[in-house]
Order: structure tokens, then C-alpha cells, then sequence
């Protein structure tokens, strides 16, 4: 059982990863994107440190940050991207992502407070 500082730890870490995440998905800027999804790897590798999986920690840390999202972020960098010629057609999507997240949404409340 963790202790009280190790619960809110974790609560810490995963409030950040969840917001790590979401920004990683809703940043216009493609760099910007890549580089909240580093710091989602890094609070889900401590996440991991917490719970004892210190192997896992360090190989997220070493495989993802260090190799697979400087990849990433020299891909990015080195392509001229038109981020508004992209972003034109992304409204008419709005309602499927709404439907979905509300679903999800559904689904966590029901995981965190099953009905008894």
C-alpha cells in the first residue's frame, strides 16, 4: 500500500500526464505537440518509478525521449508543414470528437464509480 505523499505523488503525475495528452492532441503547433507528448513520457515513466518498475521507467525515458521523439522532432522540423491548409477541414469532425469523448468520459465515470 503506498503511503499518503506516494498517493498524491502519483495523482500529481497523473493529472499532468492526462493534460500532458490532451495538449498533445489539441496543439496547433506540430513542435509544440511532440513536446508535451516528452513530458506525457516522462510523468508516465514516473508513474512507473512509483509503482516500483524503475526498468520500466528508465526504458520509457531512454527508448522514447531519447531516441523515438528526437526522430520525431527532426521529422517535424525538417518538413514544411501548412498547418492552416490542414486545419481547414477538422470542423466538419467536431461532432464525432464530441460523441467520442463524451463515450470515453462515460465509460471513466462508470470505472471510477461503479454502480453498486
Amino acid at each position: 500500500m503506498l503511503d499518503p505523499i506516494q498517493q498524491c505523488a502519483f495523482f500529481l503525475f497523473a493529472a499532468v500526464l492526462i493534460g500532458a495528452a490532451f495538449m498533445t492532441v489539441i496543439a496547433r503547433n506540430p513542435i509544440r505537440s511532440a513536446l508535451f507528448l516528452v513530458l506525457a513520457f516522462f510523468t508516465a515513466a514516473a508513474l512507473w518509478i512509483l509503482l516500483e518498475a524503475e526498468f520500466l521507467g528508465l526504458v520509457l525515458i531512454l527508448v522514447y525521449v531519447g531516441a523515438v521523439m528526437t526522430l520525431f522532432l527532426f521529422v517535424i522540423m525538417t518538413l514544411n508543414i501548412d498547418v492552416t491548409e490542414k486545419q481547414r477541414g477538422f470542423v466538419s469532425y467536431l461532432p464525432y470528437a464530441v460523441i467520442t469523448v463524451a463515450v470515453l468520459l462515460g465509460i471513466l465515470i462508470h470505472a471510477l464509480f461503479p454502480s453498486k
